[in-house]
């Protein structure tokens, strides 16, 4: 008992929980955003295929990027990186807990696994395995994999992919540059010790700064449309509209005043910004 106590300790930080579960609310808010009568069958089932698939996936990048961690300071006390779970204990994990939740997914929807088939397909094989390494536009295809649970969300909802469920894709899409941009602005040394190009290594920081600003406001304003399209209320859509004002601000803010406070302040309220859009959208 006390060993696979001391291993559930060692597997839990391989999900990168807050990451896994911020994901997870997108996929929520996704099928809420429906307005339909919601089938809790599904619903009850959506979440711990989508969880395991996502978790998944990140435990495989773990695996995949374990050489990587070792060189960072950010990173080398992970259990990978710090020897504490060997490698192969870490590919067989990630393995089987992705298939679980693929296969699961599939049980319920063959379009809603698909789609979530799709966001782990991109996030480990296309983004971790074949770009990271070579081009910093490999966030782009990061992204695409992290728009994938709220898009899954819908689907499973409406029963395709619909125009609401794009643009709540693209939101999230144009989210994730302001996230993980101030992050590799933060750690640009770890990334340059660990070789993986960056957007500050190979254009320079005003232009990752100008990128940031851009993506927030594009995420933004694709947030508040697609709020508008499923109906939310007045007050909602104000609140909306505050909360992308405060992120507007940041972003303008990394442009012209630079700073590692201002950096941080921005990375900090991207995560809430996308946390609290996500619970506006969901109807009362």
């Amino acid at each position: 008992m006390q060993i696979i106590t001391t291993k559930i300790k060692l597997y839990l930080p391989l999900i990168k929980s807050l990451q896994t579960s911020l994901l997870l609310l997108t996929g929520v808010a996704g099928y809420l955003s429906a307005h339909t009568k919601v089938d809790w069958i599904h619903f009850w089932q959506m979440l711990p295929s989508l969880f395991l698939a996502i978790a998944g996936s990140t435990i495989l990048n773990m695996w995949w990027d374990q050489d990587i961690d070792t060189k960072m300071k950010r990173t080398h006390k992970r259990p990978t990186s710090a020897g504490k779970v060997t490698r192969n204990e870490v590919f067989m994990l990630g393995m089987a807990v992705s298939i679980i939740g693929i296969g699961w997914a599939l049980l319920i929807n063959w379009f809603y696994g698909v789609v979530v088939f799709a966001g782990l397909f991109f996030d480990v094989v296309v983004y971790s395995m074949w770009l990271k390494r070579r081009t910093c536009w490999s966030i782009v295809w990061g992204g695409v994999s992290g728009a994938m649970p709220i898009l899954a969300g819908r689907v499973l909802a409406v029963g395709q992919i619909d125009a609401v469920g794009v643009l709540l894709a693209c939101a999230v899409l144009f989210w994730i540059p302001t996230h993980t941009l101030t992050f590799s602005l933060k750690f640009a040394d770890d990334y340059s010790n660990a070789g993986v190009p960056t957007f500050p290594s190979t254009y320079g920081e005003a232009v990752t700064r100008f990128a940031i600003a851009f993506s927030s406001v594009i995420a933004a304003l694709t947030m508040g449309t697609a709020a508008m399209w499923i109906g939310v209320t007045a007050g909602v859509l104000r609140v909306i509209i505050v909360l992308s004002a405060g992120l507007f601000f940041l972003a303008a803010t990394t442009v012209f005043y630079p700073s590692d406070r201002v950096n941080l302040s921005l990375f900090k309220y991207a995560s809430m910004y996308m946390t609290f859009a996500m619970l506006l959208i969901i109807p009362a």
